[in-house]
């Protein structure tokens, strides 16, 4: 009786190895009991050891915290008939394992869902929508845009009113795909865009068109440096001309003054001695009339240089 006891328990102990009845779970992990292939119970969320019955059923487990959605990047048109690249982006988790398991089974099944449905939704917001909508989220002017449209008015008349916005364009994504996978388990949390670009086809005429609004900028901003060049021009040249008045007036003024100093001079010398006086200015004039080159006729009679003429040779 003693070997039969024995060797009862020493199967019950191989059979609990072998058919591991006992399962852990950690903070991050939910799981699904399947018996022969179908759930049983509900799903075991709580972390830390858990029992199942050996060789009979299997623990599926699965991630309990938010995973990540990528899409792949496509061209996609906007309602302005614009081709862009969009490349979004989305946050989910595994809400009812249960369904999960019985709808689609494991995480790559779900990103397949995921891509038919977020993909299709977010196709169809962008297409209805222009492309401004899609990248702004409301008519404000950025800084550059400020500087770029100063004293441009057409430009800003032309440009398309913003009414929904890039915010709300992925919060209607969310709100649109939200309901759709809720039937397979999942609970989605966020939507947004990663990046948005021009096809390559679109991109050159967006660069030619972003110069030409750039030159004509400059040209506006060079214009108004030109008049301004002129402004300034005009006033230094009539300051200018007004300090020439000035200094002309003074010097006029000084050299009048100056005149009437040298002709009162000149008068009393004449005044005191008038053989001098006459001395003295002929000598001034044959300093300023003969030269190296000077050649002069004269006639015996000429007075012009009678004092020349008296002065005797030194014996």
């Amino acid at each position: 009786m003693k070997n039969i006891s024995s060797i009862i328990i020493l199967l019950v102990i191989v059979v609990m190895l072998l058919g591991q009845p006992f399962y852990t779970l950690d903070e991050t992990e939910q799981a699904i009991i399947t018996q022969f292939g179908k759930p049983v119970g509900d799903a075991v969320t709580e972390a830390g050891l858990h029992v199942k019955m050996p060789f009979i059923q299997t623990v599926n487990y699965f991630p309990k915290n938010i995973l990540a959605w990528d899409s792949d990047p496509g061209q996609v048109p906007t309602q302005d008939k614009t081709f862009i690249w969009v490349d979004a982006f989305a946050r989910w988790y595994i809400k009812d394992p249960l369904l999960f398991y019985k709808t689609v089974n494991n995480v790559q099944a779900a990103q397949k869902k995921l891509d038919d449905i977020l993909d299709a939704t977010i196709y169809n917001f962008v297409t209805s929508h222009h492309l401004i909508e899609v990248v702004r989220s409301s008519n404000r002017l950025l800084k550059t845009e400020q500087i770029s449209t100063a004293g441009l008015p057409d430009k800003i008349e032309g440009q398309v009113q913003i009414k929904v916005g890039r915010e709300a364009m992925t919060s209607g994504v969310l709100k649109q795909a939200a309901p759709k996978l809720e039937q397979f388990g999942i609970a989605l949390v966020d939507v947004k865009f990663k990046r948005i670009n021009y096809v390559e086809e679109v991109l050159k005429k967006v660069y030619e068109r972003m110069i030409a609004e750039r030159k004509q900028i400059s040209e506006k901003f060079r214009s108004e440096g030109k008049g301004e060049s002129k402004k300034i021009q005009g006033d230094m040249e009539k300051e200018l001309r007004r300090i020439q008045s000035e200094a002309y007036r003074q010097v006029e003024e000084i050299k009048g003054k100056a005149d009437a100093e040298a002709t009162r001079i000149y008068a009393e010398a004449f005044g005191k001695d008038p053989e001098f006086y006459s001395f003295v200015r002929s000598l001034d004039i044959y300093k300023r009339a003969l030269g190296d080159d000077t050649h002069l006729v004269l006639g015996t009679e000429s007075d012009f240089l009678k004092y020349l003429k008296e002065v005797k040779p030194v014996p």
